[in-house]
């Protein structure tokens, strides 16, 4: 029987390349997302993959949510804490606003969408959480306080809760892309880009989304049972852990 995989941020960038890959390899998938319904009702036109709507920054919108992914799907034994925000600032201009919305969407959501979950992998000794980091959650950026903080939040969860779900059956491991070419990244002037930001990358060229999605079907396989606690950087060599 096929397992139930549940996505966050599912309906656009690397969020959608991730369902269509799980699906492709076999999963039932369901696509949570934010607020966008018409690119969201495009990409499930497309794909096939059924779409939620909630905000993930709400526990309680997350555990509404996740009922209803499971009377239609089943229980969900494969999460991608995908979506994520940005806000940016030099923090000497951030506002209170700007750090909670990205700490509590980036950093809140993994609790929020992770603990309603958690005692069902538990009880049937299987589980994948699979963390959407970044790079800059690693090496940080300037005028992203917010946001390098929250994803190294997010490895700091992977590691302490692998540690918990290790013995029983559930792994956690989180991914850092460095720059891949979805819509937010295609926002950058071209120049800008191509003067300070190519340069930086060693293979000479953006990430593509399904490159960060080949690496989630890997992660969430029965294969992969020995792999908790690790941290993949996807990002042609930029920043090396």
């Amino acid at each position: 029987m096929a397992r139930v995989a549940l996505v966050t941020g599912g309906t656009r960038g690397i969020g959608a390349s991730i369902c269509k890959a799980l699906k492709a390899a076999g999963y039932k998938v369901a696509a949570n997302y934010a607020g966008n319904d018409e690119a969201a009702q495009k990409f499930k036109a497309e794909s096939g993959v059924p779409v939620f709507k909630w905000d993930v920054s709400s526990f309680e919108a997350c555990c509404d949510g996740i009922k209803k992914v499971e009377a239609e799907l089943g229980p969900v034994e494969v999460l991608v804490n995908n979506a994520g925000i940005t806000r940016d600032a030099m923090f000497h201009r951030m506002t209170l606003e700007q750090w909670q919305q990205v700490i509590n969407t980036n950093l809140g959501s993994l609790f929020n969408m992770t603990r309603p979950v958690w005692e069902g992998m538990r009880t049937r000794k299987f589980g994948r959480v699979i963390n959407i980091s970044s790079i800059n959650g690693q090496k940080g950026q300037m005028g992203q306080v917010n946001y390098s903080a929250s994803k190294a939040g997010d490895l700091g969860f992977t590691k302490a809760l692998a540690q918990e779900g290790a013995r029983a059956g559930i792994t956690v491991n989180a991914i850092c892309p460095g720059y891949i070419n979805t819509e937010m990244v295609q926002a950058v002037p071209k120049d800008v880009l191509e003067k300070s930001v190519l340069p930086l990358i060693p293979v000479g060229r953006l990430g593509e989304p399904e490159e960060i999605a080949r690496v989630v079907v890997f992660l969430a396989a029965d294969d992969a049972s020995f792999i908790t606690g690790s941290t993949l950087t996807a990002n042609g060599g930029q920043y090396i852990a």
